[in-house]
């Protein structure tokens, strides 16, 4: 039988492993004289029996095992963490362990609130740096509690930021483990983090304070005064005063943000000697370690307690490109991605939107070469622009999402993970609206024969000017939905094609689930109560927003690209007029050259190659992914390797695509099932898949390499598999 914890103050020189990199920090600060809150420490032996003992290891490592590790993107990341968290809230400990378990806590803190801290073998090592990918809780209470959060806190290992992260380092998965500390709540008046050494500038140390809890400033909800101090003459070199008007509490369970006290509004958090205080603490942990630390701590009643200590990582050369910062970017806490919703639904979104019409309003055509030229720079500097707003601001509130996944999933504890998803489905999505504006004009056909004819027989003379109307506003809202396929007058051609073949399929809707939906909803709140009833209430619309904006965000995009592509397309029509050659793949900047410079000539880039299969010839007639929409679908395949497949799709086909944008879904509603290359449950293709009721399945490996247009394919969304048939017979792929 393991010994599942063991104190502080009786860690050893040689028991990092057992007790993980913060606990061990936890250890040494003790042991060199520093005051330190009580704790024991859960051991990565109790980790390993748990996961063994269940058969949670071979789920976990199944799980990883869909598709080659390195070759998975961070929504398939998310997924499989989703899925693996799902499976520790399912799994109980065993008895005999939660007996064990239940002494050493109750002898350790009897009913006193505690914090429940990740320490992973690899973490604060000084190596790998895994600060905040993993999961602290803070002011949790009772026994049965603090279980609970022990193993989310272990579940937490298979974090989508931790395993992106190991990804990165190529660390083994396989030999991760978690101890875990259980440490007393001390519940300070101040609290912050001292660097020894400022990362950017190794002559200062800082320190960043805050009223009340620490988490305030760690989720960076709560802004901190800062101090600068020079290492060498250990002087202050400056005081950066905050905007104090909030701090984080301890709430019934938990924590809470509230408005700060009207005596505290104006002083700093932190007097002088205190100030003096913490930076000795600073430089103490560093005679300990050998090195510069970065230290958490406390003031309760006058006394410092440091809460847990880890190296300074510089940013080397080699560490320049370290995504760490971009992982815990997609982790905002819940009163960040408020503020972020506030900004993209009232401030980024409306000026995407005027910043597109505005280009809509400057016609290409008309301009002189030179005129041309400086639009195609401007419009490459805007979609720029933008392109990285949608990274640094649209793709983090996607978390939105799945910050109100992980809470309905701890507290519903549902066997389908993905259960959640229907939740979201609470307002339309752009590319729901933009479809049903299709199906209103292919219904118009279907009932208007003899227009439908002369649209066939490309009589556009002769068309309906109520229809014509209809497309111009379509056109007018939603651009050109076949843009980078051809001119705009090909984009018009083409989407009366789709509306041809619309109207032949027959119509179709998007599914209506609205008695369910109400049910789950109530569900869901009913386990909420006061205070907390209206968090889940603002955590639910802020999740489906933030759902919403998932697949919104690339036509706000697409708009201002289209006008990019114009631009372009009409300075490569003039370049090939005039010298006879091939414009085709010419990049920006040649375009830009040949309109400002007559005689220069271009160079035209190579079309990408096309991909080609990795070496090796399948036989196997199924092909595993992930499954992203409910339910069994047979059709031929249409493979989409460049936009102007889209014109070629037919009703009743599966799309097979390497990654289905939101731009492209307008032939969703014509689709029997999708295939996608890339994976995750909140991607654009499942999005609009499990909108229309289609089977779907996402990440399969080489999709568009496997699959041939042509194959009869069978798309089982229920398992994630993809069978293939050829026409002549053969399954060989």
């Amino acid at each position: 039988m393991i010994n599942p914890a063991i104190e502080l103050q009786t860690v050893g020189p040689n028991d990092r492993n057992r007790v993980g990199g913060k606990g061990f920090s936890l250890a040494q600060l003790k042991r060199g004289g520093i005051l330190v809150p009580n704790a024991i420490l859960i051991t990565s032996d109790t980790y390993a029996s748990y996961v063994s003992s269940t058969g949670l290891r071979e789920q976990i490592l199944l799980e990883l095992s869909r598709k080659d590790f390195q070759d998975m993107r961070w929504e398939e990341m998310w997924d499989a963490s989703l899925r693996i968290r799902n499976m520790f809230l399912k799994t109980a400990i065993p008895p005999e362990l939660v007996a064990q378990l239940k002494r050493v806590i109750a002898s350790g803190f009897k009913s006193s609130a505690v914090v429940v801290r990740s320490s992973a073998l690899d973490e604060d090592s000084g190596i790998a740096s895994f600060a905040g990918l993993h999961e602290s809780y803070v002011n949790v209470r009772g026994i049965d509690s603090i279980l609970d959060h022990i193993r989310l806190v272990w579940a937490s290992l298979w974090s989508d930021r931790a395993l992106l992260y190991r990804q990165e380092l190529r660390l083994d998965v396989e030999r991760s483990a978690m101890a875990v500390v259980v440490q007393e709540l001390v519940e300070g008046e101040k609290s912050g983090v001292v660097f020894g050494k400022h990362p950017m500038d190794e002559s200062q140390a800082v320190i960043e304070a805050v009223y009340g809890l620490n988490q305030g400033l760690v989720d960076g909800i709560v802004e901190p005064d800062r101090w600068v101090l020079d290492r060498k003459t250990r002087k202050l070199v400056s005081h950066a005063t905050a905007t104090r008007n909030k701090a984080l509490v301890t709430s019934r369970e938990g924590v809470s943000l509230e408005p700060l006290p009207a005596g505290k509004l104006s002083g700093a958090p932190l007097n002088s000697e205190e100030v003096t205080e913490v930076f000795l603490l600073a430089f103490r942990a560093e005679e300990i370690f050998g090195s510069p630390q970065d230290v958490e701590w406390t003031f309760r009643q006058g006394a410092l307690y440091a809460l847990q200590s880890r190296p300074i990582t510089t940013a080397s050369p080699d560490q320049r490109d370290d995504k760490r910062p971009w992982y815990l970017s997609l982790r905002r806490s819940f009163e960040n991605l408020k503020a972020l919703r506030e900004k993209i639904e009232h401030d980024l979104i409306p000026r995407m939107v005027r910043e597109a019409n505005a280009l809509a309003e400057r016609d290409p055509k008309a301009l002189a070469d030179s005129e041309l030229a400086e639009e195609i720079a401007r419009r490459s500097s805007i979609h720029k622009r933008w392109t990285d707003v949608y990274w640094t601001e649209f793709i983090p509130f996607a978390h939105g999402a799945r910050l109100f996944g992980q809470v309905y999933n701890d507290v519903m504890r549902p066997s389908d993970p993905y259960e959640f998803v229907d939740l979201l489905r609470g307002s339309e999505l752009a590319s729901v609206e933009r479809n049903r504006m299709l199906e209103e004009m292919a219904a118009s056909l279907r009932a208007d024969h003899a227009l439908a004819e002369e649209l066939r027989n490309e009589d556009y003379a002769r068309c309906d000017e109520d229809f014509v109307r209809k497309i111009e506003d379509f056109l007018e809202k939603f651009g050109n939905i076949f843009v980078g396929t051809g001119s705009p007058q090909q984009g018009r051609k083409a989407l009366i094609k789709l509306l041809l073949e619309m109207t032949d399929r027959g119509r179709a809707k998007s599914q209506s689930r609205s008695g369910s939906i109400t049910l789950l909803e109530e569900n869901f709140l009913s386990q909420f109560e006061g205070d907390q009833r209206t968090y889940a209430v603002e955590l639910l619309e802020l999740g489906r927003a933030s759902y919403r904006l998932r697949d919104d965000d690339n036509i706000y995009l697409g708009r201002i690209e289209a006008q990019l592509f114009l631009a372009l397309q009409e300075g490569k029509s003039r370049i090939g007029t005039r010298s006879g050659i091939d414009a085709a793949n010419i990049d920006a900047q040649e375009v830009i050259k040949a309109l400002t410079d007559v005689g220069y000539t271009p160079v035209s880039g190579d079309a990408a190659p096309p991909k080609t299969k990795r070496g090796f010839q399948l036989t196997a007639r199924q092909i595993l992914g992930q499954p992203a929409g409910p339910g069994i679908a047979t059709g031929k395949a249409r493979v989409i390797a460049h936009l102007s497949d889209l014109m070629d799709f037919r009703a009743g086909e599966v799309l097979v695509c390497d990654a289905l944008d939101p731009n492209m879904t307008f032939v969703v509603p014509l689709a029997a099932g999708i295939v996608e290359r890339r994976g995750g449950m909140l991607i654009h293709g499942a999005i609009i898949a499990r909108e229309y009721g289609l089977p779907c399945v996402t990440g399969v490996t080489d999709a568009t390499l496997l699959i041939q247009t042509g194959d009869q394919l069978t798309v089982d969304g229920y398992l994630g598999i993809v069978i293939i048939s050829r026409e002549n017979g053969s399954s060989n792929l």
